[in-house]
C-alpha cells in the first residue's frame, strides 16, 4: 500500500492535485495508527509524514500525532471524521448560485478581518510560537524526557521567566529604597533639602543628593508637603514651573538614577546644581 501510495504522489507532482489522492493520503493515515500501541512513536511519525506531505495539511491531526505521546484517539476520531466528509463531500443542484451567495455573505463589513492579512504582531506571535515549537520537538525527541507533556516545559519556562522579572524588580526596587532612605519623612522646607543636598555630595553620594534637589525644588514650586504628601510624581511638580524645560538637566538625571538605577556622574550633577541654584536662592531671599 506504501509502493502505491508513493507512485500516486509522484503522479501528483506531474499534474494538477487530485482530490481522490488527498483522501488516499488520509486513508493511509488512518491505516497507520489505527491499531498502534499507546507509547509506539514509528506509526504517528510514519502517519504525520504522509500528512505532511500533502497540499492540504489537517494541522489538529498532525499536532496530534507529534505530540509526545501520540495523541492516538484524537487523531483516530479526526481522521475517521475527515474520511468521512471526502468520502461525501456537501453538494449543491446550482454550484454556480451557492458560489455567488457565498461571495455576498463574505463581502459582508462582519468578515473584513478574513481579508485582512495579519498584522505585524501577529506575524511576530506566530513566528515565536513556531520556534518555541520547534525547539521543545527537538528537546523531546533528542533527551530522554520524551514522555514528558509539553506543559510541563511550558510551565517551566513561565516560572523561569516569572523568577527572572521578579529579580529584576528586586534589584531595582532596592536601588529605590535606597534613594528613599536619604532622607527622612515628614515635612520639610526646602532649606532642608538644599543643606541635604550639600551633605550628600560632599560625601559622594550623587543619587541622594540629585534627589534632595528634586525635593528642594519641588518644596520651592508646590509647598513643604509637596514631596512626601502629595501623590504627584517629580515629573509632574515640575511642570508647574514657568520653565518646565529649564529644568530638565535636573529631572532627567534624576529619573535615570532612581527609576533607572544608574549612578550620576560630577558633570551631570553640577548641571544639575546649577539649574536648582536659583531655586536655592529664592528660598535664601524668603529667609
Amino acid at each position: 500500500m506504501c509502493t502505491l501510495f508513493i507512485l500516486g504522489a509522484s503522479q501528483a507532482v506531474a499534474g494538477p492535485p487530485v482530490r481522490s489522492s488527498y483522501l488516499d493520503a488520509v486513508q493511509l493515515a488512518y491505516d497507520l495508527i489505527k491499531d498502534a500501541a499507546p507509547n509506539d512513536l514509528a506509526p504517528a511519525t510514519a502517519a504525520a509524514n504522509v500528512l505532511m506531505s500533502t497540499d492540504e495539511k489537517p494541522h489538529e491531526i498532525i499536532a496530534d500525532l507529534v505530540a509526545r505521546p501520540p495523541l492516538y484517539a484524537d487523531a483516530r476520531t479526526r481522521l475517521l471524521a475527515l474520511i468521512t466528509a471526502l468520502k461525501q463531500p456537501a453538494t449543491t443542484a446550482d454550484p454556480e448560485l451557492a458560489k455567488q451567495r457565498l461571495h455576498q455573505v463574505l463581502s459582508m463589513s462582519r468578515y473584513d478581518a478574513l481579508r485582512r492579512p495579519p498584522s505585524p504582531l501577529d506575524r511576530f506571535g506566530q513566528w515565536l510560537g513556531d520556534r518555541i515549537s520547534a525547539l521543545l520537538r527537538f528537546l523531546l525527541r533528542s533527551s530522554p524526557v520524551g514522555s514528558v507533556p509539553l506543559w510541563v516545559f511550558y510551565t517551566i519556562g513561565g516560572v523561569v521567566i516569572a523568577a527572572a522579572a521578579f529579580l529584576v524588580f528586586r534589584a531595582s526596587r532596592g536601588r529605590f529604597s535606597e534613594a528613599m532612605a536619604v532622607l527622612p519623612s515628614g515635612p520639610r522646607p526646602a532649606a532642608d533639602y538644599f543643606a541635604e543636598a550639600d551633605r550628600l555630595a560632599a560625601r559622594g553620594d550623587r543619587v541622594g543628593a540629585i534627589r534632595a534637589l528634586c525635593a528642594a525644588v519641588a518644596a520651592t514650586l508646590a509647598g513643604e508637603r509637596s514631596w512626601e504628601g502629595s501623590s504627584l510624581t517629580v515629573r509632574e511638580i515640575f511642570q508647574r514651573a514657568p520653565d518646565f524645560a529649564g529644568l530638565r538637566p535636573l529631572l532627567m538625571p534624576f529619573e535615570a538614577a532612581i527609576y533607572g538605577g544608574r549612578d550620576v556622574d560630577q558633570a551631570t550633577y553640577d548641571r544639575a546644581a546649577q539649574v536648582a541654584a536659583r531655586f536655592r536662592q529664592q528660598v535664601q531671599a524668603a529667609a
